[in-house]
């Protein structure tokens, strides 16, 4: 997939941010000394009065976004990962979970894609930490096209949402003229019978290109994109793996408390099925180059493949 378009979603976000502010007056962004890294210095550079630095104080920066909610603003409350689902998580559940207030948390920098910052960045426990989160939507958008999508939603939803977006490149699969997005419902990509692979976010380019290295192999895949993690369309994932009797998940997040376990959750009860977890497997990351991280711990097409075939 070397000629085809790529963006990091943290690069859709800013974009996103910005072309909101134009249409909403009431969206304020906040960020915690990041604003280059998570590209909301693009808002920042388009409207300076609704940008707020708050330092490198996450804890402190939630409040000020729960303050703003429930003043009648739409806030979006950014930082790293690590540090908007880990830092700052009591203020999270607390001041905007809690209350239930409108804000939006855009997250970047997630997963081992981070590179060389190394494991105190790379946040693989930040979907598990917000699914715990009552009323919480989580979102993992795997392009540039999903990722704008998931931001006008999110705007447009009433309540709190976690947004996370990554640090590399990633390939654009979706046609911005058709794609249509929905919190709560998943996207088939590709159509198949022996079994299912359910992704979300960096590695869903990856098993696209899988599934067709699994097609020469006489195995025919279905692929389904899961955005919104949280509320999870499990009328789509139930119906998948009726239908194939397999299934696959593949995340670039722990192998605990992510997509795998919200899959695994919804089928034990609705229809119980062989499933095969693929993630960053109860382990810290390293410093390392994104796209060789991304190898090492299974996330590419190559490793993508061999570990689904090896599922019959």
């Amino acid at each position: 997939m070397s000629d085809v378009k790529k963006i990091a979603t943290r690069e859709s976000y800013g974009n996103a941010l910005a072309e909101l502010g134009k249409e909403h007056e009431d969206v304020v962004v906040l960020d915690a000394d990041l604003a280059a890294a998570t590209k909301t210095g693009v808002f920042k550079k388009a409207f300076p009065e609704r940008h707020i630095d708050c330092g490198i104080a996450e804890s402190n920066m939630m409040g000020v976004a729960a303050g703003l909610a429930a003043a009648g603003k739409v806030p979006f409350a950014s930082s790293f990962a690590m540090f908007a689902a880990g830092r700052a998580f009591e203020q999270v559940r607390n001041s905007i979970g809690y209350p239930k207030l409108n804000v939006k948390i855009g997250a970047t920098h997630a997963g081992i894609s981070v590179g060389e910052d190394g494991a105190t960045h790379q946040c693989n426990e930040d979907i598990a930490l917000m699914r715990t989160i009552p009323g919480m939507v989580v979102i993992n958008p795997a392009d540039d096209v999903e990722a704008r999508a998931a931001v006008k939603a999110a705007y447009e939803y009433a309540g709190p949402v976690y947004m996370r977006f990554g640090r590399l490149a990633v390939p654009v699969i979706n046609d911005n003229a058709d794609y249509k997005f929905e919190i709560g419902k998943g996207v088939v990509l590709r159509e198949g019978k022996d079994l299912t692979i359910i992704a979300t976010g960096l590695p869903v380019a990856n098993c696209l290109e899988a599934a067709e290295k699994l097609a020469a192999d006489g195995i025919d895949a279905k692929v389904i994109n899961i955005h919104t993690i949280k509320p999870l369309d499990e009328e789509l994932v139930v119906a998948a793996a009726k239908e194939t009797g397999k299934v696959v998940t593949v995340e670039e997040h722990s192998v605990i408390g992510g997509l795998g376990s919200a899959v695994c959750d919804a089928l034990s009860e609705k229809a119980p099925t062989k499933v095969m977890k693929i993630g960053i497997n109860d382990t810290f990351g390293e410093s390392g180059p994104a796209v060789e991280l991304v190898k090492k711990y299974g996330l590419d097409a190559e490793s993508i493949y061999k570990k689904v075939k090896s599922f019959f």
